[in-house]
């Protein structure tokens, strides 16, 4: 399986070699012991021994890791008593492992050749490894489940072409196209299709116009580009939930809830004894992504290509030779931007993958693709004269002056539908205090998932109704969120976040663009300094370019701010100089590359259904199910507020360690958990 499991990247003859060496130290007579009942004894470095003295590098780190996780090479003043690789081979030098010669009567385990691209020392070594890794864990985990269940997992057989057919049948109901609009929309998509079937395999920008369809058209890209290469799944990567959720949702409609698995941590597989085949194979599927369509967080994926757990590494394998498209690629986040960028490189080059960078704001990352792959074009599936872009121009921009919170909530009050975008959740409660009229709403992430859900249902059905609606939102509503209001005020941000938020007005072009204003102001508070250099660069090439929608202006923007930012911001945890040391640092680099690191304590809330989730969190009960289902009513609050709440005998901390609301009257129905404990300086988006 494992030699299968490499094949798309030429890795079959390493993968072999560490399949058929990784138990071999089970050949002792003490872990024959252990099939008894006696201690248990390391039989994986045995293997990696083996390995080690047949120069064979990469199958011995993936052998020694094969139960506890990919560990440092080390160096070579590492004793054994040192997890590091180096460390545990110096316990078969010294006579320290349990004799396993045995296995060289049953076991012949061959000199097995490289990739061309590992032939020559590099950080590739440690990308290779890390996959090779994830060949074997796979396969051991998927030997073992068969031979525990009496037989081999079910697999999805559905094929590209058979999900080509589903698409086929759902955009025919797209043409013939009513209006200019949708005209616009089919040629998107029918570009998108062409260049699907023409194209070569490697890394591709999808620029398209907010509203122009772009969900579906690169999909129609991934799986018309699939079927012509023989490339075995898409994958979708996207920075928020709300957007996964959305984006599932309508795959799911599209090619079949059995075909798309929809993997983050909001998402619970139930399977107590009633759960249906169907919800099994979903959830075997999160462990190693063995099924057609993925859709995930950039949160999941860049931390899986970094990890060096097992269960995390197990489905890295299944990412070779598939269409990666990366949603909203603008929020590739700037700290770990070069390791992320590196990473997409490392697969495009390497791993028979073809990446999309998908947006309506492209960021400028050809300068960083072109260090990382020199010579390597990268392809605009949709370039400006494929379609008529003024047709998806749906607002007009007005920029005010500074704007107090009472200034801003009358203006907001004179309008029967409006969104209001700001920076900070204290602001959006406080400007939402300020609204005295009926049908005002609050979002921010002090509202667990559950109720924020809740709130935008309200939301979109006021609106479709013409109902009264006025919001008043942190940037979560901005990237993909499907509401279409009349008009929309954004405190001033990022150039990409201004975008974005003019996106959620007169999203389905019913009204003209001169009626449907985003208006663009300062707040009364001071910019929160994690917004300081994109405001910066924002206000500058808005000063520069009287169109802030147009392609010369998104770019200059994206120019600006990677060099306000520096290279080095740009790798805060310093990665890249990491790969490029002597001796593979696996788990010192997992244990640094987190994208989401702020210091932060999550607060669960007995809030509708909660309560009784709460209840029984209290009551001593645990496991993984309560906890993902708790993930719908928790709030993450930072470090100096939680401690402000425990303080005051708000909050009761379980021995668990998890912290639940005791005082039910500071979540509220409007606005979510109170601030009143907050030192003001948190941001959440």
């Amino acid at each position: 399986m494992a030699k299968e499991f490499a094949r798309p990247f030429s890795g079959e003859e390493q993968a072999e070699l560490a399949g058929l060496a990784h138990d071999i130290g089970k050949y002792s007579a003490a872990f024959q012991a252990r099939l008894h009942g006696g201690p248990v004894t390391d039989h994986s470095t045995a293997g990696a021994a083996a390995c080690w003295q047949r120069r064979q590098l990469f199958a011995a780190f993936a052998v020694a890791g094969h139960h506890g996780g990919l560990p440092d090479g080390g160096s070579q003043a590492d004793g054994p008593e040192q997890a590091t690789l180096l460390g545990r081979l110096k316990r078969g030098e010294r006579g320290l492992l349990e004799p396993c010669e045995h296995w060289q009567r049953e076991l012949s385990l061959p000199q097995a050749s490289l990739p061309d691209f590992v032939k020559q020392p590099g950080p590739e070594w440690v990308f290779f490894t890390r996959m090779l890794y994830s060949c074997l864990v796979d396969a051991d985990f998927l030997d073992t489940e068969a031979f525990m269940e009496g037989q081999a997992r079910e697999r999805n057989k559905t094929s590209m072409e058979q999900l080509w057919d589903r698409l086929q049948r759902y955009i025919s109901g797209w043409f013939p196209p009513k209006g200019e609009l949708d005209r616009q929309r089919c040629q998107v998509l029918e570009r998108c299709i062409r260049e699907g079937e023409s194209q070569q395999p490697g890394l591709f920008t999808l620029t398209v116009p907010t509203g122009g369809g772009k969900t579906v058209a690169s999909l129609a890209f991934a799986l018309a580009h699939a079927k012509r290469h023989g490339l075995r799944r898409v994958i979708y990567v996207i920075p928020y939930t709300s957007i996964i959720e959305q984006t599932a949702e309508v795959f799911r409609k599209i090619l079949g809830p059995e075909n798309v698995l929809e993997h983050h941590s909001n998402v619970l597989y139930d399977l107590e004894e009633e759960a249906d085949p169907h919800t099994i194979r979903l959830a075997k599927a999160t462990e190693n992504w063995d099924i057609p369509v993925v859709v995930t967080t950039a949160v999941q994926f860049f931390e899986s290509l970094y990890a060096c757990r097992s269960s995390q590494c197990r489905k890295l394998h299944n990412i070779a030779g598939s269409v990666v498209v990366f949603d909203e690629a603008q929020m590739l986040p700037i700290p770990y931007l070069r390791p992320c960028v590196w990473a997409i490189s490392q697969l495009t080059a390497h791993y028979g993958v073809s990446a999309v960078l998908c947006t309506a704001t492209q960021p400028a990352l050809g300068p960083l693709f072109q260090e990382f792959l020199p010579g390597s074009p990268i392809r605009e599936l949709c370039p400006p004269d494929a379609c008529r872009w003024e047709v998806f121009r749906r607002t007009s921009f007005h920029q005010a002056s500074r704007l107090t919170w009472d200034d801003l909530a009358a203006q907001l009050n004179a309008h029967s539908q409006v969104l209001c975008i700001v920076n900070t959740r204290k602001a959006a409660q406080e400007i939402h205090a300020r609204l005295d009229r009926p049908g005002s709403f609050h979002l921010s992430t002090l509202m667990c998932p559950s109720h924020r859900k809740r709130q935008l249902t309200e939301i979109r059905r006021r609106l479709k109704e013409g109902l009264p609606c006025r919001v008043v939102s942190t940037s979560l509503i901005e990237a993909g969120v499907d509401v279409d209001f009349p008009a929309v005020f954004r405190e001033l941000a990022g150039l990409d976040s201004i975008l974005q938020a003019a996106g959620r007005c007169n999203r389905e072009g019913k009204r003209a663009a001169t009626e449907s204003v985003v208006t663009i102001f300062e707040g009364e508070e001071k910019a929160p300094p994690l917004f300081s250099t994109a405001i910066g660069a924002g206000r500058l090439v808005m000063a520069r370019h009287p169109d802030p929608v147009s392609p010369a202006a998104i770019h200059d923007y994206f120019n600006e701010l990677l060099d306000l930012k520096g290279k080095d911001a740009q790798d805060k945890a310093c990665i890249l100089p990491l790969l490029q040391s002597e001796f593979f640092p696996f788990r010192t680099v997992a244990e640094r590359f987190y994208l989401i690191d702020s210091p932060t304590r999550t607060v669960y809330i007995p809030w509708g259904e909660g309560a009784e989730l709460v209840e029984r969190l209290c009551a001593g009960e645990g496991g993984q199910k309560l906890f993902r289902q708790l993930g719908q009513y928790g709030v993450s609050v930072y470090e100096k507020h939680f401690a402000s709440m425990e303080a005051a005998g708000e909050l009761e901390v379980l021995e668990s360690g998890a912290a639940v609301l005791r005082d039910p009257s500071l979540y509220s129905d409007k606005t979510g958990l109170s601030l009143k404990d907050d030192s003001g300086k948190g941001l959440f988006i």
